[in-house]
């Protein structure tokens, strides 16, 4: 058996190993354009514009690359659409574009000394090797349980470590919560502990509204403890330190505020134009604002020491000896399978018992470096490394390993893939889901039906990488998700989520989102990303856009590799009463194994027949939106007049082999003198007169007007693989038509 300090050493050696690789190849990769030299005191201080909010924590080291040039530097703040830097070098007054790289690898340096501190003290490392070798009896009196809340309280009293699985929706945090309380009612210390604020916020809340019912809440005595805390507890009372600190020093937390709020004015000033005064302002500022922020400091360390259940994140427990020198009766790390081993040995250490909870068949840990400490330790869960998943495998449940299995969130019509598939039977549907869900499901779109594979085959060849990330994206798929979205918004869902494995797609819907649904967004929940922001939340409905098609080669590991069932498994177990899968099912039947999860889904989805295919997509658009509509292909009217109104600009890709019509070349060469043609293609199309060739043959035609109207699909004949009905589609937005463009590096 491996002693602990070997675990303790393997971690520290696995740790520093992915340090080193992020401080090598960085993997937060971020565009900051429009930098402008404010200081060059000490250091040199540029405040960059940002396309979106980076929310790098101040403080942290960065790494900025202009041309060939790199530097190191720190953030010394980064809130709305701007960040204020401190470099070691001079770039000159103006640095009109650059790349910041951003990896949080200082929270791996603080776990490692905290490693060390375990080292050192013989309980934290017996506490640690009953985690690692949960082979000791379970001691709890299996004949008085009650519930499962009951068997939870009695297996973490009467044992030093509780591994509890909980799938989707099985009444996770129910049960966490109620099982915390139960130990604060007895007057027991609790550390609530996860990698993710919003796991925090959600259990957290979960305990003060049960203590609340018990009418035995005292204030202070459940403390949500860090800073980025979210709307999950603004309607509780004196939960979070920011709540407290205003009931017991209003002033001290109204200067916060004003110093903030005047810095956030200034910050808007000088992203419309500079001087001396404002940038001098600026940082005396930021000097004002660390003093209160000490102030506040000592403060939280108090409401830290006098609260009985406290919340904070894996991260700022092991950065803040506020958490870290303290000892509790019973430490509850939620989400687990996200976190790395060593994180859930730190958590161990921390209490005379632990409870692990979270669900080994979601998403696992995510490091960069292929080290092969690295991958044993952390991008595998501790259910793994402690053998608990093994029995599983074996078709047993660990002694100290408790299962919830019966889910109470998905309409059973899409728990039924999960829970054949990747829970093989063990999770059953409770009986009120059904008619629960019903209200869902016979919402637009695709009304009475609750699983959808809306099936993208032969509609085009769509799929590209995007520029600086070489994350995949699907133009065509996004905008058909968009579409489902604004019909499910128009049916009245107020709760939509959606999600996809590729980084670049989901911040393609965001921009579509932020452009076209400002408005609507202000009373609906919407919210586009990838899978891993999605783990522990739930919606109505949701979309799930796999991306993938021709011309890639294969699928993309995301959605065939190792962790796929887990990503997969997350995407569709979000739901609530609608999962609507947005999926080319002929390229995943020719690029995807048979025993691969995605593959099964498309398979499920086609065998149960809940298949929408592209023939039936005027059965299901009702509602077109003003500013994106869909048009048959080969009635040109619409199109040929967007061409004849252009005013500066027409950029149309036509891939190679392309015949294009007379009436097309008619058009395109009678456009008004001011407005520049460039053409996309292998081939020079010397009759169309182009001011501008890019010589790239991309897959899929479309068209650019004014850098405004994006019309996809279009010229028909230069689309390959599609079949009737042609559809094409035409986006009026700025912003994406910028986006798309810069894709190819086409500037003003």
């Amino acid at each position: 058996m491996t002693s602990t300090v070997t675990y303790i050493k393997e971690w520290q050696q696995a740790l520093q190993n992915e340090i080193t690789h992020l401080k090598k190849y960085g993997s937060n990769k971020f565009i900051v354009s429009n930098g402008r030299l404010l200081s060059s005191e000490g250091s040199f201080t540029y405040y960059f514009d940002t396309a979106y909010p980076l929310r790098i924590p101040v403080g942290s080291s960065i790494r900025l690359e202009w041309g060939s040039m790199k530097q190191s530097g720190r953030v010394l703040s980064s809130e709305g659409k701007g960040v204020m830097l401190a470099l070691e070098k001079s770039y000159g007054d103006l640095i009109p574009e650059a790349f910041l790289f951003h990896d949080p690898w200082e929270l791996l340096e603080q776990l490692i000394q905290r490693l060390d501190e375990i080292k050192k003290n013989k309980q934290k490392r017996l506490r640690v090797k009953k985690l690692m070798d949960p082979s000791m009896p379970a001691k709890h009196p299996v004949e008085k349980i009650k519930s499962n809340v009951h068997e939870l309280v009695l297996r973490s009293k009467y044992n030093p470590v509780t591994f509890v699985w909980g799938p989707p929706g099985t009444g996770k945090t129910y049960t966490l919560a109620r099982a915390a309380a139960n130990k604060y009612f007895q007057e027991k210390r609790v550390l609530v502990l996860s990698h993710s604020n919003q796991a925090v916020d959600v259990l957290i809340a979960e305990i003060s509204s049960f203590i609340k019912k018990k009418n035995s809440f005292c204030e202070g005595d459940v403390l949500r403890y860090g800073s980025n805390t979210g709307e999950q507890l603004a309607n509780h009372e004196a939960i979070t330190t920011i709540q407290l600190l205003e009931k017991q020093d209003p002033h001290l937390a109204k200067d916060k505020e004003i110093l903030l709020d005047e810095r956030r004015k200034l910050k808007q000033d000088l992203s419309r134009s500079f001087s001396k005064r404002d940038t001098d302002h600026l940082l005396e500022l930021e000097t004002k604002i660390a003093r209160v922020l000490e102030k506040i400091r000592q403060k939280e360390i108090q409401f830290v020491k006098d609260a009985f259940v406290v919340g904070s994140t894996l991260a700022k427990a092991a950065s803040d000896p506020a958490i870290y020198e303290k000892e509790f009766d019973i430490v509850i790390l939620d989400e687990a399978s996200m976190a790395y081993v060593p994180q859930a040995a730190f958590a161990a250490s921390l209490g005379k018992r632990v409870i692990i909870c979270g669900d080994f068949k979601q998403l696992p840990p995510i490091a960069s470096s292929r080290d092969s400490l690295v991958t044993m330790w952390l991008k595998e869960d501790i259910f793994h490394r402690a053998g608990v998943v093994d029995w599983v495998n074996n078709g047993k449940l660990h002694p100290h390993l408790f299962l919830l299995k019966e889910q109470r969130r998905m309409h059973p019509d899409i728990s039924a893939f999960t829970n054949q598939y990747v829970y093989n039977k063990l999770v059953g549907d409770h009986q009120s889901v059904l008619k629960s869900r019903n209200e869902i499901v016979e919402k637009a779109p695709f009304s009475g039906q609750a699983s959808i594979l809306v099936d993208t085959s032969n509609t085009g060849v769509h799929c590209m990488t995007e520029r600086t990330s070489k994350s995949r994206m699907n133009f065509w798929q996004v905008l058909l998700s968009f579409q489902i979205i604004h019909e499910s918004y128009l049916a009245g869902v107020r709760s939509i989520g959606y999600v996809t494995p590729y980084r670049a797609q989901a911040n393609l819907m965001e921009l579509l989102l932020e452009d076209l649904y400002e408005n609507e967004r202000l009373t609906t929940d919407i919210i586009a990303a990838t899978v891993h922001r999605f783990q522990g939340s739930e919606r109505d409905v949701m979309v799930f856009d796999t991306v993938d098609g021709e011309p890639q080669a294969r699928a993309g590991m995301l959605l065939t590799g190792k962790d796929s069932e887990r990503l997969i498994n997350v995407a569709i177990t979000r739901t609530k009463g609608k999962f609507i899968h947005v999926s080319n099912q002929s390229y995943i039947r020719k690029h995807v194994y048979h025993d691969k999860t995605l593959r099964q889904l498309v398979e499920h989805q086609e065998k149960h027949r809940q298949t929408v295919r592209t023939r039936e997509i005027g059965t299901w658009i009702k509602h077109q939106h003003p500013r994106l509509q869909w048009l048959h292909a080969l009635k040109l009217e619409k199109v040929f007049r967007d061409i004849a109104g252009a005013r500066s600009s027409i950029v149309i890709s036509l891939p190679s082999q392309t015949a294009l019509p007379p009436q097309w070349k008619e058009k395109l060469t009678n456009r008004d003198k001011l407005v520049k043609l460039t053409v996309i293609s292998g081939e020079e199309w010397f009759e169309l007169q182009p001011d501008y060739r890019l010589d790239e043959n991309l897959s899929f035609p479309f068209i650019i007007i004014d850098r405004r109207l994006l019309w996809l699909g279009l010229p028909v004949e230069g689309a390959k693989g599609i079949q009737p009905p042609f559809i094409a589609a035409r986006l009026d937005s700025e912003k994406a038509s910028e986006h798309f463009l810069g894709q190819f590096l086409i500037k003003e």
